[in-house]
């Protein structure tokens, strides 16, 4: 038993590690959803500021937009030049992926300083993409409403997957140069 702990001793501690993270960074956002909950930034801070982003793209795209409170439901409503297009919810506001995305990167670290910089810069470029898939999914439903239900559930989660699965991809080849490098060193 312990010569099969000690062989995959790398996968053990990665799985803990990811594990752990993910736990732990969820228990915390999960904390802040039940406590963190506002009138002012209704639904959570985090979700309106998400809304509040899309349709500030959307209207730079050249659209009419309004947002307004889906309350009593915990959602922000983007009306595009009139129509409804989209029910921001908690979920929309890529917490969840970025959560997930972080405990990838703590799991397969890599040095300190260039995991932190590639963490940070990914938590970045998810948060962006996500606001522009919103705002492209809105635009998409009020110009080609027949398509809303391929839009919502398989362009766009393709689209804020894949580039969470291409930046993972990315870390692992910069991870695999350092691991390299330092072997050869």
């Amino acid at each position: 038993m312990r010569q099969l702990i000690q062989k995959y001793a790398s996968v053990i501690k990665f799985i803990f590690t990811f594990l752990g993270t993910y736990l732990l960074l969820a228990l915390v956002y999960n904390l802040y959803l039940q406590n963190f909950q506002s009138t002012v930034h209704y639904p959570d801070y985090l979700t309106h500021l998400v809304a509040i982003q899309s349709e500030a793209v959307v209207s730079t795209l050249g659209y009419e937009t309004q947002l307004k409170s889906g309350y009593p439901e915990a959602t922000m409503h983007l009306i595009v030049n009139g129509k409804f297009a989209a029910r921001i919810i908690e979920g929309c506001n890529a917490a969840s992926i970025i959560i997930l995305f972080v405990a990838f990167m703590l799991a397969f670290a890599g040095r300190p300083k260039t995991t932190f910089l590639y963490t940070l810069a990914g938590v970045v470029i998810i948060y962006a993409t996500n606001i522009l898939r919103i705002a492209l999914m809105a635009i998409g439903i009020v110009e080609y409403p027949w398509h809303a239900h391929f839009l919502h559930s398989i362009a766009f989660p393709l689209v804020i997957y894949g580039a969470v699965f291409m930046l993972w991809v990315l870390w692992i080849s910069i991870y695999s140069k350092q691991i390299s490098y330092e072997s050869s060193h």
